[in-house]
Order: C-alpha cells, then sequence, then structure tokens
C-alpha cells in the first residue's frame, strides 16, 4: 500500500529541490517512490504540474521496442525484415506516444489542481505517493527544506514525525487530512 504526502513551500523552486534529493534517496534505497510531482503557483496564480514520470516517452520508446520485434517478425515472413523494422518502430512508438499520453496512474491531475487553488501565489507544493520509506534516514534530509503538510494518508505517528521534521526548519504547521 502507497502512502500519500503533499507538502507546500513558500517559494516556487524548493519543491523541485526536494523531489530532486527524494530521488537521490531512492537510488540509495532509503525508499520507493511511486510516483511525485511538484506543482508551481506562479506569480499570476496560475498552476503548473511538473510530472516527475514522462508517460509519453515512456509509451514512445516501450512501442517502438515492441513495433521493431513485431516488425522484423512481420517482415522476415513477408521476406523483407528492413521494411517491416522500421513500419514496425514508427508505428509502435506512435501507438505507445498515444498509449502513455492517455493513461494516467499515480496521482491524479485533478486532485493535484484543486490542491493548487489552497496554495499561495509564488510558491510551490510536492505530491509524492511512496511505497516504502525509512522515516530515521529520510526525515534528517528533508529538514533543510522546511515546508507545511497539506495533506497525507501516514498513520499519526508518522505524520507528527514528519511534521516535527518540518517544523524544526521555522514553517508554521498545517492541519493534514
Amino acid at each position: 500500500m502507497s502512502d500519500l504526502v503533499v507538502v507546500s513551500f513558500r517559494d516556487e523552486e524548493t519543491a523541485d529541490h526536494v523531489l530532486n534529493k527524494l530521488q537521490e534517496m531512492q537510488k540509495e534505497h532509503l525508499l520507493d517512490l511511486e510516483d511525485a510531482c511538484v506543482m508551481v503557483r506562479d506569480s499570476k496564480g496560475k498552476v503548473h504540474l511538473k510530472q516527475a514520470v514522462d508517460l509519453v516517452k515512456i509509451g514512445a520508446l516501450r512501442g517502438a521496442t515492441w513495433g521493431v520485434m513485431f516488425g522484423t517478425l512481420v517482415g522476415l515472413l513477408l521476406l523483407n525484415p528492413l521494411a517491416g523494422l522500421a513500419t514496425g518502430a514508427v508505428v509502435g512508438a506512435g501507438t505507445g506516444a498515444l498509449s502513455g499520453a492517455l493513461s494516467d496512474y499515480g496521482i491524479d491531475d485533478t486532485f493535484m489542481r484543486s490542491m493548487g487553488a489552497k496554495i499561495e501565489v509564488g510558491s510551490s507544493a510536492i505530491f509524492v505517493l511512496v511505497r516504502r520509506v525509512n522515516f530515521d534516514k529520510v526525515l534528517p534530509e528533508l529538514k533543510p527544506f522546511g515546508g507545511t503538510i497539506l495533506k497525507t494518508s501516514l498513520t499519526n505517528d508518522q505524520e507528527e514525525r514528519l511534521r516535527k521534521a518540518l517544523d524544526n526548519f521555522g514553517s508554521p504547521g498545517a492541519t493534514a487530512s
């Protein structure tokens, strides 16, 4: 089961820095991110979402791979493997990109945009869907960033530990739902 954590920050850049730090810690196997997204509410009040996973690119790569294999097989059957390879790659990449654009897993975009209305203009937030986390190692790394918890699905004890770690930086606490 995954847990959702939403934390807001007072400027537009901090959420990006936190995401980079979380991705570094994932490489060290301190946490397992299922999905993450940075939301920025610019000085004009417009909400921008920056997905950590580009589904279109991943879909295109997977589609091209399958298209090359399938196209080569069909090309061999029709005695023209190079034409099958090229056609399969093009068709596979196109269908893969389309399926990637149409699929949305992880954190719901509509939910993120609705949360965008709750943060101040000129600020940012990070949405993290985490499968597993080693709180003892991760929380000290997040202290320098501060932040305000907007929403979590963590247990009360885990949420309180996170809140204390972020509040030590001097950010005001918020009520989580």
